[in-house]
């Protein structure tokens, strides 16, 4: 593999397979790579699958960035957002395979998605920013707000509640939770069934279902952008 995605197009569906070789955290090059296959998938495909590696979906933002200092840091999580905020607002079917792992902008990749089948397993997936000292971002707090269940919003985000797949279903990080062996055709067969969905009409409600979130965030990503590395408003 060259990079740290592979794509690949099945029947009509783009397969997005991120592999860095270590726990996939999403770094510029990581979403680089993302952005431009979906820039790809836009003309070639009629859904898009985004898979992670063996027992690792995806660890959140790159340390090595986040350890960087403040300029550092706000480029990366901007790029983060807006490559979230494209996923949840992507005119084609998104359907994340967890191959694993999803943890903070792992676990935010999960809520930009349409449909989420995560492997079963001893697996940790959840936000845990504030258990590690970092105020979560407007962004983030949105998305969960929009895809995870009412009463269990409080204790996934403020109190950064993390949880195994089974219980990651209940609350609401993913829609299933199968056995490793059928993730990936599970996933794979949720895809066709959303990518048969007529468009323009599948993109056109999409974006009124979730117009009011997408223009909440863009309004305050600027202002917020000036905590992502913990610090108060600037």
């Amino acid at each position: 593999m060259s990079g740290p995605l592979l794509t690949t197009i099945e029947d009509e569906i783009a397969v997005l397979t991120m592999d860095d070789g270590r726990a996939n955290a999403l770094g510029h090059a990581m979403i680089d790579a993302l952005n431009k296959a979906l820039d790809e998938a836009e003309t070639t495909a009629k859904a898009v699958l985004i898979a992670g590696r063996e027992k690792r979906f995806c660890a959140g933002f790159d340390l090595d960035v986040m350890g960087s200092g403040p300029e550092n840091v706000r480029k990366l999580v901007t790029a983060g957002a807006e490559l979230l905020l494209r996923l949840y607002e992507y005119r084609l079917p998104v359907v994340m395979a967890c191959t694993g792992h999803a943890l903070a902008a792992g676990g935010l990749l999960l809520l930009s998605a349409d449909s989420r089948i995560g492997t079963e397993g001893d697996f940790r997936i959840g936000l845990p920013e504030v258990a590690i000292g970092m105020t979560m971002p407007v962004f983030g707090i949105e998305l969960a707000r929009d895809r995870l269940a009412r009463n269990r919003f409080t204790e996934a985000v403020t109190q950064a509640r993390i949880y195994n797949p089974t219980d990651a279903v209940t609350v609401g990080y993913l829609d299933a939770a199968v056995p490793a062996g059928s993730l990936l055709e599970s996933a794979k067969a949720r895809a066709t069934e959303l990518a048969a969905l007529q468009q323009p009409a599948f993109a056109s409600t999409k974006r009124k279902e979730r117009q009011l979130t997408i223009r909440h965030i863009r309004d305050t990503l600027d202002a917020d952008s000036g905590t992502f590395d913990g610090s108060k408003p600037r």
